[in-house]
């Protein structure tokens, strides 16, 4: 299944801002700074289980259940 990197971006860009677009975008630059860049990937993006753990991390540090 394709797109899931995406779709963890995007949910944990939500949560973190919370309906904020200054905060959405601080989270993403946040995400950059910690390696992962939110635009490099798409629905089409092949998944790849280290971004994923990688993702899966920063949610749990920043205190978002995935």
């Amino acid at each position: 299944m394709s797109g899931k990197i995406k779709a963890t971006i995007d949910q944990i860009v939500r949560v973190r801002a919370n309906g904020d677009n200054v905060r959405a975008m601080m989270t993403a630059t946040k995400l950059l700074l910690k390696g992962v860049d939110p635009e490099a990937y798409t629905a089409a993006s092949p998944d790849d289980p280290v971004v994923i753990a990688k993702l899966r991390t920063i949610a749990a540090e920043w205190g978002i259940k995935l």
